[in-house]
């Protein structure tokens, strides 16, 4: 485990160049830096791999990136604030690993699962500048928690890829089939794909990702 503004994993590139590319890998809810960190093996040679912990703890051995409640007829709610102070700490994480590793900061993308992938969605869109591609898996988009650039040129560079189980129990798949409407004005390029899975990773989900991150 190596530290800093926030604990995290690291799998360096085969062959380190004068600048590497980046993935990120952001877990989901209850989670740690553990649980996305079996993907790198699989992810290209390449890249400098990195699996982060939340700052949030979940009894008794997970993390999170904000805080879930739920009222008395059980409707869920996220905490905003903390959901926007996360996002910003993993921009400062990002400048952080660039400072610290020869780092391609034109070549930073991130993969979010479930709360990771809503932050994942936030950071590119407020934070463009910071960022190149985004797998964001079963998660969704939420608006309140990111700040739309006026200038869309900014965007110009950006991809993303979305997917999402078509039998999730955790996240609903309506809400993911919503993403392509708040992306489209945006004119970022958005690949979208369903599998016959609960709140998981299809294989060929992670197939797919690698194809997007190889593109």
């Amino acid at each position: 485990m190596q530290t800093g503004i926030l604990n995290y994993l690291i799998k360096e590139p085969k062959v380190v160049k004068e600048q590497n590319p980046l993935i990120i890998l952001i877990h989901g809810y209850g989670s740690n830096e553990e649980d996305l960190f079996s993907f790198a093996p699989e992810l290209p040679d390449d890249y400098y791999v990195v699996s982060v912990q939340a700052p949030y703890q979940v009894p008794p051995y997970g993390f999170a990136w904000y805080a879930i409640t739920f009222d008395a007829d059980m409707n869920k709610f996220s905490d905003d604030d903390q959901a926007m102070e996360s996002r910003d700490l993993l921009v400062e994480f990002i400048d952080e690993l660039a400072a610290k590793y020869p780092i391609d900061t034109n070549n930073i993308n991130l993969i979010g699962f479930s709360q990771g992938a809503i932050l994942s969605y936030a950071i590119a869109v407020t934070y463009p500048e910071k960022i190149n591609k985004v797998a964001a898996l079963s998660g969704y988009f939420n608006p309140d928690i990111m700040t739309v650039k006026e200038d869309l040129s900014t965007y110009n560079h950006l991809k993303i890829f979305g997917s999402h189980g078509s039998v999730d129990q955790v996240i609903p798949v309506e809400w993911a089939r919503k993403s392509s409407a708040f992306l489209e004005p945006l004119q970022i390029p958005f690949e979208y794909k369903e599998y016959p899975v609960g709140h998981g990773v299809a294989p060929q989900n992670f197939y797919d990702l690698k194809a997007f991150l190889e593109k």
